[in-house]
Parts: structure tokens; C-alpha cells; sequence
């Protein structure tokens, strides 16, 4: 670990002020961050810690009939455990007891969770010289190495990193807003803009400007929230990445399908939107023929390299597994 200049604040104009550029990070829970410091791989000169700001409105839950409001220093376990989440909004709260262990989940923040970098291993191995995301323009040496983990959608010819998180994709699906602070004032936006594809800079993870601070979440009332569920497929049951995973909404009347919401992790290369497959299930009957469809639109573009094909079969097996369970929910 490089050395490093420690800070405490204790208010977000505070702290927005102090990080400033690139050149520093927000610490809370530190799961990450403090993993990545002691790999060599992020080398901040300053540490902003921002842990006092939980006492603020960033560190409530709250609902209401408008929705769903997180503060993005309230920690995972807490918001899994909340019971408006569990009722209304199981597939956040699944998203999120599924996430790493007990002990990290009582520490860990969700700001800090959706901003979460990817654990490809030529990222997080500085033995390694070509990752493009650590080291722009040095190459991707995953493209033509072990990429069983690796992403096949969203990709490019940089980066084929996958986006770890599960969180993300419970947000994604339900159409969430995240609030953001900075240096020029406060700003909200859809939280599926919030995350940038690789495309020929995988280096920029997301469209924050430097020294912003994510505040919140806002997940707005909907028929489909309290009908999902979110489904992670790992190569084993406890603390483990997904290989594919699905978060899924679903509004049903009559036996069909009266809008969806899907999104697809461990096979992307950030939070994804599965739109086509969406508007496919949109009014039609649940039957076998119309999942399997969707699912094959949902893999459409899928890219997938020597060692990660099985992910587009296991992504399709897994969507239509989770849409299935999800119709069956009794709400």
C-alpha cells in the first residue's frame, strides 16, 4: 500500500471540497477500496472519510407511497433487513442478502457497493501490464487469456471485465434515480446513466464528475415491485460472484404478462438493462414459447469468448428460471 493523507469530514460540502480531482476517494465501509489500496491497484493520495455523514439523511431508509428512498451510507445489511424493502421491494433486498458475507454486508454502504470495481484478475493483479482499465491503452489480456468469468455483453475490444455487483441490478430494473452531490450543487438522474460501457475508455467506470458523491437512491412505487426476485447462479452457494444472475420485475393479470422488468448480472460488463426482452413479454400469455424468446433476445448480442460461452446458455436458462419463479410469487 502506497502512502496516503487520511481525513475526516463531516459534511458533504466538507468532503466534496477536500477530495477535489481524481488524485482521492471517499472511504465508508471500505470493502473495496481497502482492498485495492493494499493490491497496488487504486494508489489515492488522499482518503476522505465520510463515515460521519451516516447520521445524516445519507444514512436513513425511507418509504412512502411515492417509493423507496436509500441513503447511500446506509449499509447493505440494514437495507435487507428493512421491512418495507423485504415486502415491497424483495428483489432488492435479495440482491443484497445475496451479496458477499454476513460480516462485509454489515459494513459495506450501498453508494459504495453500486460503485464497486470489477474483480477480473488482470485488474487486480499489477503483475499483469495490459488491463486497459488500470492501465488505459496497454492492451486487454483478457480477450486471449482466462476469461471463464469474464462478461459477453456490453463489451468491447478493450475491456471484457464484468461488473460484479448484484445491487446494481435489482436498481437498474426498477427504474431507480440516483442522487448525486457536488462541487456545483446537487443533481439527480436515472441511476442506468450512471454506469459507463468500456467501448475505447474502460478506465471511465461511470459518468460522475471528479469529486462527486452519490447521496441516495429513489426506487419509485410500481405494480411489479412487491411480484421479484432475484436470482444469482455462482459456482458456489455462499460468498461468491454471480456466473449469471437475473433481478426481475413482473406486473401479471390474467395470465399475462402486463410489464416486465429485467436485469442481467454476471454476464455484463456493467448494470444491465435486458429492454428487448421486456417489450417481447410485454402483454403477451406466460407460456414456455414467449420465455424462451425472451430469453433469446435477452443473448442476442451476446459476445462471448473461448472460455465463457456456456454464459449465454446459463444466462437464458437463468433468466426464464427467474421469470418463472417470479410469476409463481404469491403477492
Amino acid at each position: 500500500m502506497q502512502p496516503f493523507r487520511y481525513v475526516r469530514e463531516d459534511s458533504p460540502q466538507a468532503a466534496i471540497k477536500t477530495r477535489g480531482g481524481a488524485e482521492a476517494q471517499y472511504l465508508a465501509g471500505g470493502t473495496t477500496l481497502i482492498d485495492l489500496m493494499r493490491l497496488n491497484v487504486m494508489t489515492p493520495q488522499t482518503v476522505v472519510d465520510i463515515n460521519a455523514l451516516s447520521r445524516s439523511a445519507l444514512g436513513k431508509i425511507e418509504h412512502g407511497p411515492q417509493g423507496l428512498k436509500l441513503g447511500a451510507l446506509a449499509h447493505m445489511a440494514e437495507a435487507a433487513d428493512h421491512p418495507a424493502v423485504r415486502q415491497q421491494y424483495p428483489v432488492v433486498a435479495q440482491s443484497l442478502d445475496l451479496a458477499a458475507s454476513p460480516q462485509i454486508r454489515n459494513m459495506a454502504t450501498l453508494g459504495g457497493n453500486v460503485l464497486q470495481r470489477t474483480r477480473c484478475t488482470y485488474f487486480r493483479d499489477v503483475s499483469y501490464d495490459s488491463c486497459n482499465k488500470r492501465n488505459p491503452g496497454s492492451g486487454c489480456a483478457a480477450l486471449e487469456g482466462v476469461n471463464r468469468r469474464h462478461a459477453i455483453l456490453g463489451v468491447s475490444d478493450n475491456c471484457i471485465a464484468t461488473y460484479a455487483g448484484d445491487f446494481a441490478h435489482a436498481l437498474i430494473a426498477l427504474d431507480a434515480e440516483v442522487e448525486i452531490a457536488g462541487a456545483k450543487g446537487a443533481r439527480k438522474m436515472a441511476f442506468a446513466r450512471l454506469h459507463r460501457a468500456p467501448a475505447d475508455a474502460p478506465h471511465i467506470e461511470t459518468t460522475l464528475a471528479p469529486g462527486e458523491m452519490i447521496t441516495g437512491f429513489n426506487i419509485p412505487s410500481a405494480p411489479w415491485t412487491r411480484r421479484s426476485l432475484y436470482l444469482k447462479v455462482r459456482d458456489r452457494e455462499s460468498y461468491e460472484f454471480a456466473l449469471a444472475s437475473a433481478a426481475v420485475a413482473l406486473d401479471m393479470q390474467d395470465g399475462a404478462v402486463k410489464e416486465a422488468r429485467i436485469a442481467l448480472g454476471g454476464v455484463s460488463a456493467l448494470p444491465w438493462r435486458a429492454r428487448e426482452a421486456e417489450a417481447l413479454l410485454k402483454g403477451k400469455p406466460f407460456n414456455d414459447e414467449i420465455l424462451q424468446s425472451a430469453a433469446d433476445a435477452a443473448f442476442r448480442n451476446a459476445q462471448p469468448r473461448a472460455e465463457n460461452q456456456f454464459k449465454v446458455t446459463l444466462g437464458k436458462r437463468t433468466l426464464v428460471r427467474a421469470l418463472r419463479q417470479a410469476a409463481s410469487l404469491e403477492i
